[in-house]
């Protein structure tokens, strides 16, 4: 294990973290799988890499970042590590004025508290090696809003504020520090949207149509690769051009 490289990928069962996890094995990654509930996944997808790609290493992490203490349990299960890749999420839809305290308060642990404290209590295993990587997948709705996800939307908008401020104070250690904002895509999320409200998004994109996994995923691996070690700090939009 001490002579792999090796990244986390957060949310790794999810239709994004998925394909990340695919991306970055097949570039010579290591990985840690972190799930929350789908552990059979979870499993399905180390022995899917362990057959691919025999000379890494894929280890399944559980943790709960619905709970104060997510990101420490986390934490206690990682050795080496040169990248983390922040693919969990929570989505809600909900107007503000239905918006409970309870939801606001899930949000917030899942996308910004458990993330970030995670990143804090591993930081001195980033730091061993120079250059190493974070990468957010944040949202097109951390950079404009929208109406029926405004505390999703903000959540979102942290996790791009996080990304901004910690990239000058990690930059003293090599750590690269991006976020990537994607757009609409087709992931097991989205199959619940009717056909019709689909087209009409469709068409406010100016390439016409809606991503894919691979799209995020491609992105990330390069982030991480090392030919984009002079880029750190950035909110990298991934959205055929709906907002730019």
């Amino acid at each position: 294990m001490e002579n792999s490289k090796f990244a986390i990928v957060l949310g790794a069962t999810g239709g994004i973290g998925e394909e990340i996890c695919r991306s970055l094995a097949s570039s010579g990654w290591s990985l840690y799988l972190h799930y929350n509930k789908n552990k059979e996944k979870a499993i399905q997808l180390e022995n899917e890499l362990a057959r691919t790609y025999r000379q890494a290493t894929f280890i399944a992490v559980q943790a709960d970042f619905s709970l104060p203490d997510g990101a420490d349990r986390l934490a206690r299960e990682i050795e080496d590590l040169h990248a983390i890749v922040v693919a969990n999420g929570h989505s809600l839809l909900k107007l503000l004025s239905e918006t409970t305290v309870e939801d606001m308060d899930l949000l917030w642990k899942v996308h910004v508290q458990n993330p970030t404290r995670f990143i804090g209590l591993v930081s001195s295993k980033l730091r061993i090696t120079n250059p190493s990587y974070i990468v957010m997948i944040g949202s097109i709705w951390g950079n404009t809003g929208a109406a029926g996800e405004v505390m999703y939307s903000a959540v979102k908008g942290a996790q791009h504020a996080f990304v901004k401020a910690y990239a000058k104070e990690a930059a003293y250690s090599g750590i690269r520090v991006n976020a990537i904002a994607p757009g609409w895509i087709e992931t097991r999320m989205n199959d619940e949207i009717p056909l019709e409200e689909k087209k009409e998004v469709i068409e406010e994109i100016p390439l016409l149509t809606t991503g894919r996994p691979e799209h995020i995923a491609d992105l990330v691996s390069f982030l991480i690769s090392g030919k984009a070690d002079y880029i750190t700090g950035e909110v990298l939009n991934v959205n055929g051009g709906w907002y730019i």
